[in-house]
């Protein structure tokens, strides 16, 4: 696999050095329906703050539209970090959605730069090749990536990877589900060993994983009896896959469902059903008042803001950005009160609190078990360095250490009290 990913990117890198689009040339530009006010006063060494802000041209590229919860925090958090900027959407900001995971980002990435984009993102993993491609081709141009793993391996000093360490998220919403498990079961509902979860997952990647069990050992932090059944789609957003997938797991004597999905359905089917949810990327309490409890999603603001004051300043854009809940990018919606467990805001705060000071580490290794055993070493591939190095040890002072070697998510460990449902790795 890593001789492979290695020859790609030298014939990627042989193919593109022969064409340049001739939009490549400046980069950075404002568009020609923007304003380029500041072209003059550049010209005459300004380095106000508000001038050199208004060089921003910046473009976002989109998997899906608004209703996809995933993209939809995208886009909120772009129009926020750009309109603060001063920026104006259709001439200084540009937001396309519906782009696949194929050559048509590529296109799409072009056409930012065409209108005169210096800042490109694009949000979901399988655009992160074609990303590259367009990097490949406008040097002047910055183009960065979410849940991406390449930018410490491919060298190109204007192609970026972030993420957020939104596991440290999923684990304090898992609190808040793990607390209504045990009011549940105190209520008389079940028994303390029927507290079984269920999770819709998308994909058996390590983003889903790290997510499912951080979000699991959240929970089993405070109802020891828990289990988990997960379940996947093979599809970022299904809605109709999703929900039946959430009833599914329901009909299988899950008592609270979670997900790592992009719909309303799962949402949906337990609201139906009157089951807890724990949904993810942000609140459903308007469409599910009655079982809504809390989101965890990240907050992508802070790394717009720091990536505009970058390019602003003439400064390098980390290769590899990790947001956490000190820079604000990990963050909770508000809790439904009248579905919470009470007490469960000041709970999930205690152990926030805990997770900042570095008291509670989320993969603390003497709380699971794989196959029965504790996880004493693991050597994660996380491809940091160009010459695709022996793999990373991430087994530290008795942790697994997510989202330290890069941005995006590297636990991909199946442990033990979760269950595999309609997958095999």
């Amino acid at each position: 696999m890593k001789l492979y990913k290695k020859i790609l990117a030298f014939g990627l890198t042989a193919a593109l050095g022969l064409s340049t689009l001739s939009a490549c040339g400046s980069g950075g530009g404002a568009a020609d329906t923007g304003s380029n006010e500041t072209s003059e006063a550049s010209d005459e060494g300004s380095d106000s703050e508000a001038t050199e802000k208004t060089d921003i041209v910046a473009g976002l590229i989109c998997l899906h539209d608004e209703n996809s919860t995933y993209d939809l925090n995208f886009i909120n958090a772009f129009k926020d970090a750009c309109e603060a900027q001063g920026l104006v959407e259709g001439e200084t900001y540009f937001i396309s959605t519906g782009i696949p995971e194929g050559q048509e980002c590529y296109e799409e990435a072009m056409n930012m730069v065409d209108r005169g984009c210096n800042f490109v993102f694009a949000d979901s993993f399988g655009h992160e090749d074609y990303m590259i491609q367009a990097a490949s081709e406008c040097p002047d141009v910055q183009f960065c990536h979410a849940t991406g793993t390449k930018a410490h391996t491919e060298n190109l000093p204007n192609y970026h990877n972030a993420f957020a360490s939104i596991y440290m998220g999923r684990y304090l919403a898992g609190v808040a589900a793990g607390m209504k498990l045990n009011e549940m079961i105190e209520a008389g509902d079940f028994g303390a060993d029927e507290a079984k979860i269920g999770y819709v997952g998308a994909f058996t990647y390590a983003e889903v994983i790290s997510g499912y069990t951080s979000f699991f050992l959240g929970a089993k932090s405070v109802c020891p009896t828990a289990t988990m059944d997960v379940t996947f789609t093979g599809s970022w957003y299904d809605e109709t896959k999703e929900k039946e997938g959430a009833q599914a797991l329901i009909d299988g004597g899950c008592k609270l469902i979670s997900q790592h999905a992009d719909s309303m359905g799962a949402p949906t089917a337990c609201e139906n059903a009157n089951v807890p949810n724990v949904s993810y990327n942000g609140s459903t309490q308007d469409a599910c008042p009655n079982t809504f409890i809390v989101s965890s999603r990240i907050n992508w603001t802070p790394y717009y803001e720091y990536a505009f004051d970058c390019i602003a300043n003439g400064e390098a854009i980390d290769t590899d950005w990790t947001g956490t809940i000190d820079t604000d990018s990990v963050v909770l919606t508000d809790f439904n009160e009248n579905v919470a467990a009470e007490g469960t805001a000041d709970a999930v705060e205690e152990v926030k609190s805990a997770l900042l000071d570095g008291s509670t580490q989320v993969f603390d290794t003497s709380t699971f078990t794989v196959e029965g055993k504790n996880l004493d070493s693991y050597m994660a591939d996380v491809d940091t360095d160009a010459d695709y190095e022996a793999d990373t040890e991430a087994v530290e002072n008795g942790a697994f250490q997510e989202s330290v070697y890069r941005s995006a998510p590297y636990f991909d460990i199946q442990i033990d009290d979760i269950n595999l449902l309609d997958t095999a790795f």
